[in-house]
């Protein structure tokens, strides 16, 4: 029997975060769901996985909460339990971003549909594409011709943001991330910043395959869970993720001559001894425990 993989975000104001922690947590664990819950005041964002039926009562709990009615979630399947442990955490934000006064509940940024982003690719319109992900992640595959931010976490994208060319701030410009959560900051920060046509991709790059398959969009897309990456039919393709350095590995990488399984790959190779990295445990333990602290920072 599969298991369900969940994952969603929302950002609503929350109260009474500490009853609720307990609640979920121990709902999750009668439940016997696995997986992380964030909550904030700003909102929710979470990435669990269990039984068809655990997951619909999850989610059946989760919308009676106030400000949750419509909470959605993107749904895959796995045929064994992707996560060791469940956790349910309070926190100061849902996606760290570090910059005050962003609120996307109260003033989110121009949302457009993935089908109306592939009309204007396919008609040539004059947009400009905006990755707002990681550079471990674009590595991987980004839309053609989108511009990447060279950051290694999304606190940095303010930063970055400061480096675009000043004539964007008139210019239509269209961002996108894994599943929506990092644009729903990165919009209203930049338009505080004087970026005057701002519209985010709803459902990230996830719901673009999912509508629209992989028209105009070159590789494939890192996810934050066991899989590594999916191409455009959503299917888990064949990349890996490097145990000594955390970085994925492309089907090019995994044959070059410095990867080495469990020890070195060609981003790491040589750096062993100078930076100290942690000698590897077992590889399926590992590669669990690399997932579970990542999956839910930054869809």
């Amino acid at each position: 029997m599969p298991f369900i993989n969940l994952a969603g975000y929302q950002f609503t104001p929350l109260e009474n975060l500490l009853p609720l922690q307990e609640e979920l947590k121990s709902l999750c664990l009668q439940l016997e769901m696995k997986g992380t819950i964030l909550l904030a005041e700003e909102g929710i964002n979470f990435f669990v996985a269990g039984t068809r039926k655990a997951s619909d009562n999850l989610m059946a709990r989760l919308r009676e909460i106030r400000g949750l009615a419509n909470l959605k979630a993107k749904e895959s399947e796995s045929q064994e339990q992707p996560f060791r442990r469940m956790f349910v955490k309070i926190k100061k934000e849902i996606i760290s971003f570090g910059i005050e006064g962003i609120n996307p509940a109260l003033a989110p940024s121009p949302k457009i549909a993935p089908k109306v982003l592939k009309e204007w690719l396919d008609a040539g319109k004059p947009i400009t594409l905006l990755d707002t992900r990681n550079d471990y992640e674009i590595k991987m595959g980004t839309f053609r011709g989108a511009i990447p931010p060279r950051i290694n976490h999304f606190r940095d994208f303010p930063e970055a943001v400061k480096k675009l060319p000043e004539q964007l701030k008139e210019e239509p410009v269209v961002m996108f991330c894994t599943g929506g959560i990092r644009c729903e900051k990165a919009g209203p920060f930049m338009e505080r910043e004087g970026f005057k046509k701002i519209f985010q991709l709803e459902g990230g790059i996830l719901d673009y395959f999912k509508e629209c398959g992989g028209a105009h969009y070159d590789g494939e897309c890192f996810v934050f869970d066991r899989r590594v990456g999916v191409d455009a039919a959503l299917q888990e393709t064949s990349s890996e993720m490097c145990f000594a350095c955390q970085m994925p590995l492309t089907f090019e990488d995994q044959r070059h001559p410095h990867y080495e399984i469990e020890k070195s790959c060609p981003h790491c190779f040589g750096r062993e001894k100078k930076e100290k990295i942690p000698k590897p445990r077992k590889s399926r333990k590992l590669k669990k425990e690399l997932h579970e602290r990542s999956s839910i920072s930054s869809l």
